[in-house]
């Protein structure tokens, strides 16, 4: 499992260097150990040969996912998120849909590590789809890094009871950006990544009304 073609190679070479002349390596043995040589020669290869595929297939996909979602500018899209990207300025809107009035809502954002970079809670919130605001800093007030953020959140209800508000957002997709190769779709002040988009349309499609310019 750790040997490679070369090594495998040069043992054969030492093989056949040290051998008791009087006791020569028999036909079938070295036909034996050349076969095996080939065989391995052609595992690499196939190796080699799949990793570069599978990286083609990425770029290819990246590249597809890339142009499709700059298609989507103007469009009307509905998603569920569990993450935002973070521009270098700027707040970062959260948009929740809330089952039942909440008497506190907690929200509570981790860096792509996993850490916890702040939290925040929103009191007296009512049902049906809402919006708050991360303004981009940590617990102490420092401005984060430009990059992708999960969102936990968390409600409890007026009877004490809790419940987990559902993150997704309908509305229109004003501006793309790309990150890491990523696409990150801008709707409703949320910069979203595409893979969280669940529907397309035209805009009015789920509102039941065409959006104007401003999103209203």
């Amino acid at each position: 499992s750790v040997m490679g073609q070369d090594e495998f190679l040069q043992l054969l070479i030492a093989k056949l260097q040290h051998q008791d002349p009087l006791k020569p390596v028999t036909d079938e043995d070295f036909v034996s150990q050349l076969a095996q040589f080939s065989t391995l020669e052609q595992m690499d290869q196939i190796s080699e040969g799949i990793a570069t595929s599978n990286q083609w297939d990425f770029l290819q996909n990246q590249s597809i996912n890339n142009t499709m979602a700059a298609n989507l500018i103007g469009k009307e899209v509905r998603a569920t998120y569990n993450g935002l990207f973070l521009q270098d300025e700027g707040n970062a809107n959260i948009n929740f849909t809330n089952e039942v009035f909440a008497k506190e809502i907690k929200f509570t954002i981790k860096n792509e590590a996993g850490e916890v970079v702040t939290s925040f809670t929103k009191n007296d919130v009512l049902a049906g789809t809402n919006l708050v605001e991360w303004d981009g800093n940590d617990g102490l007030g420092n401005r984060m890094p430009e990059g992708y953020y999960t969102v936990e959140v968390s409600a409890i209800a007026t009877d004490g009871s809790t419940y987990v508000p559902k993150l997704s957002l309908v509305g229109i997709v004003r501006s793309i950006t790309y990150k890491d190769g990523g696409a990150f779709l801008n709707v409703n002040g949320t910069d979203i990544a595409l893979g969280d988009i669940t529907s397309i349309g035209e805009p009015g499609s789920f509102t039941g009304q065409a959006n104007d310019d401003d999103g209203n």
